[in-house]
């Protein structure tokens, strides 16, 4: 009798296990949905980046970015021969300056510096200097050994600042943005008042726009449903966080708390030292710094470790 009992337990065993291993495996879990307000000339890539990782991305531009006729001919009197002779050096905080620069000087036809004279440096940051092309350089002086390409290790301002070393008075062109619906965030500002700090003699120009969407340009975030869920969202400057916030305000009555309460799991990641900081100044706090901020794929792996941190959890 025994026996019989334990060959029907092994055969129930045995069938549960048939059973079992014929079941089709559980689905994965969903995509994690991560909202990002970068301004368009940036989405894509910072997109891409994110479905890579396997995330649902959710572009909610906050900010556009972009010369105007103003501003490109603003630019263009600092840079018609011989209006750049006397600077030493050009300083690019972002890609839109790079490419508002490039702009401004394919209008005009002469080289924007002669060939005689003293070593002139071109600065950018992290992957914007990929923008440094040999045509740009070209058309700023057509002999390579006048022009000094300076790409700081640290891909910010104030490591620029650092890489450019003293300044003795020399004049460097800042080509910086306009903004335009939103107080400007201090960024610029405290770049400008490191370089005189020291030692250099700062032009300011105002090479293209940085301009709030408006109030409904919080939509894509605001109108989700109540079981939409939210998993993070990535900011890649202080002013998209400004424009947000303004919009969320202006267009649907929410404070950021309200965002909160929607999703408390909510992870806000931020794209270096310095978004973190004004985002941190606005109220809104910082779970994720990317700390490889010369491009978006720093934030994006910092983020991603991070949830599946998060997914170990009990």
């Amino acid at each position: 009798m025994a026996a019989l009992s334990s060959s029907a337990t092994a055969a129930t065993a045995a069938a549960t296990a048939a059973a079992a291993a014929a079941a089709p495996p559980a689905p994965p879990p969903p995509p994690a949905t991560v909202a990002f307000t970068t301004p368009q000339n940036y989405a894509g890539r910072l997109s891409r980046l994110l479905a890579v990782k396997g995330h649902a991305p959710l572009w909610c531009p906050t900010l556009s970015v972009g010369p105007t006729p103003q501003t490109i001919s603003s630019l263009r009197s600092h840079l018609r021969p011989p209006a750049l002779e006397p600077f030493s050096a050009v300083a690019f905080t972002s890609r839109a300056g790079i490419a508002a620069f490039s702009a401004a000087a394919a209008g005009i036809r002469a080289p924007l510096l002669s060939p005689q004279g003293g070593a002139f440096i071109v600065a950018a940051l992290g992957k914007d200097a990929e923008l440094l092309d040999d045509e740009l350089l070209s058309r700023i002086c057509p002999d390579p050994r006048r022009i000094e390409t300076l790409v700081p290790r640290v891909a910010s301002p104030r490591g620029l600042v650092g890489a450019l070393g003293r300044g003795d008075r020399r004049r460097i062109l800042c080509p910086v943005p306009l903004v335009v619906g939103i107080e400007e965030p201090p960024v610029v500002p405290e770049f400008i008042a490191d370089l005189e700090a020291n030692g250099w003699a700062a032009v300011r120009v105002g090479a293209y726009e940085t301009r709030w969407l408006g109030e409904d340009c919080a939509g894509a975030i605001a109108s989700r449903a109540e079981g939409e869920g939210l998993d993070a969202i990535v900011f890649t400057s202080s002013g998209e966080v400004e424009a947000l916030l303004k919009s969320l305000k202006a267009g649907f009555g929410w404070e950021w708390e309200d965002v909160r309460r929607r999703w408390p799991e909510l992870l806000v990641a931020a794209h270096g030292p310095v978004t973190a900081a004004g985002a941190e100044r606005l109220g809104v706090g910082v779970d994720v710094v990317g700390h490889k901020f010369e491009s978006f794929g720093g934030v994006v792996e910092a983020l991603t470790l991070k949830l599946q941190e998060l997914k170990k959890q009990p």
